[in-house]
């Protein structure tokens, strides 16, 4: 099993997931700085009509500030960083938006919601490496056909947009035929998942929902309190929100003025992911989350969260060896 330079140096073998809306530059660098990857949704850096492209001002400033961090640090130096793209038919910046990365040759894109062979030609050609995220063993087939480099593997409980498949079943049928780089996303918040992950299979982990509750993460303080009293009783699986399955908190279905527990089905054509999408305000605080969710019981700095799971990952090693 070959893992591509772009990961084969991580201190701790994470990928911290694209989160809607949250993940920002200075969540991006923290993470990078602490060892594992970084990564923001494209759709996340929006401007106003007339004002500077933002994809192109936050490319800059990660790219810049990671590069003084290396020289500084050279026996640590940074993890890379990734950019995750829409894929689907309704993201109308998806063209522009690959322009500027291939501009800044982003070391790690992200796809999601389609394969797409010219994303992946986009990304080689610039030296970068692709991972596209699946939910079942049909989807990961056509990613690897369509040339992306790895799969992330997005399994039961995590957070937004997510699986239904068992973690064991998903990653087992995609290693009887695929040896690459593999992630896997589904209630990882402990140092010991991510071992688990390692044990079944895949290479890294794959983590967002934890990341909200940090002090970098671009997200209202009572969305990060209430995952730090949430646990996974606390999350509802619905399409309704975007069209496509995914976990949501379920006090903020509450505070919405709806019944979390009797919600409708949405009708999967109608996801739409450009700028013109309508959704009702009170959507707004709907706010998505992972069922690993319980082991968040404090918000925090990223690094310190990090600092966490890489001691927690060290003594879950040692404690298996000494077994």
């Amino acid at each position: 099993m070959s893992i591509p330079a772009q990961l084969s140096h991580l201190r701790l073998p994470v990928i911290g997931s694209p989160l809607f809306i949250i993940s920002n530059p200075d969540l991006v660098i923290a993470q990078c700085k602490a060892g594992i990857v970084g990564s923001f949704p494209a759709l996340n850096a929006r401007e106003k009509d007339g004002e500077d492209i933002q994809l192109d001002a936050w490319l800059k400033r990660i790219t810049e500030e990671l590069d003084a961090y290396n020289q500084a640090n050279p026996d640590t130096p940074a993890a890379p960083y990734a950019v995750n793209q829409i894929v689907h038919r309704s993201n109308t910046r998806l063209e522009r938006d690959l322009e500027i990365c291939h501009k800044w040759k982003v070391p790690v894109w992200i796809t999601s919601l389609g394969a797409r062979v010219e994303v992946n030609e986009a990304a080689h050609d610039c030296g970068g490496i692709t991972l596209h995220d699946i939910i079942n063993n049909t989807f990961a087939k056509k990613a690897i056909d369509k040339g992306a480099d790895g799969l992330i593997a997005v399994a039961a409980g995590a957070g937004g947009h997510a699986g239904a498949q068992s973690p064991f079943a998903l990653v087992q049928e995609i290693r009887t035929w695929f040896d690459g780089p593999l992630a896997l996303s589904g209630s990882i918040a402990h140092g010991r998942s991510i071992l688990a992950a390692q044990a079944m299979g895949a290479d890294f982990g794959y983590i967002g929902s934890p990341f909200i509750a940090t002090d970098e993460a671009n997200a209202v303080p009572e969305y990060k309190q209430m995952i730090t009293e949430s646990s996974a009783e606390d999350i509802v699986y619905s399409n309704l929100f975007t069209g496509v399955h995914g976990n949501y908190l379920k006090p903020s279905i509450a505070k919405a003025g709806m019944d979390p527990d009797n919600l409708p089905v949405s009708d999967p054509s109608k996801m739409n992911f450009g700028a013109d999408r309508e959704k009702p305000k009170s959507w707004k605080e709907i706010w998505g989350a992972g069922q690993g969710i319980g082991a968040i019981d404090k918000v925090q700095p990223a690094a310190d969260l990090i600092a966490r799971l890489s001691a927690e990952y060290a003594a879950a090693k040692q404690a298996l060896c000494n077994g």
